[in-house]
């Protein structure tokens, strides 16, 4: 089962996330199929592909809850 959820990266008490499409049964940080966006929690700093969200969505990969947040958060703010 495809999964979209966060990839941790950045340094010591300064991290970052990349918004991946990844097998459910890989760590955190294993390799994912595809990136599809970018958020830093430090400046709210948000960049996602909704239109490859909502390709994935629809051929069935279950969406993180924070994920599910930022997405929303990128509609309002459009």
């Amino acid at each position: 089962m495809l999964k979209i959820r966060l990839k941790k990266y950045g340094r010591k008490k300064r991290p970052s996330y990349r918004i991946v499409v990844i097998d459910s049964r890989k760590r955190r940080d294993g390799r994912p199929i595809e990136e599809i966006g970018f958020y830093n929690p430090l400046t709210n700093e948000t960049t996602i592909n909704l239109d490859k969200v909502n390709t994935y969505k629809q051929n069935g990969a279950q969406v993180s809850k924070i994920v599910l947040a930022i997405c929303s958060k990128a509609l309002t703010h459009s």
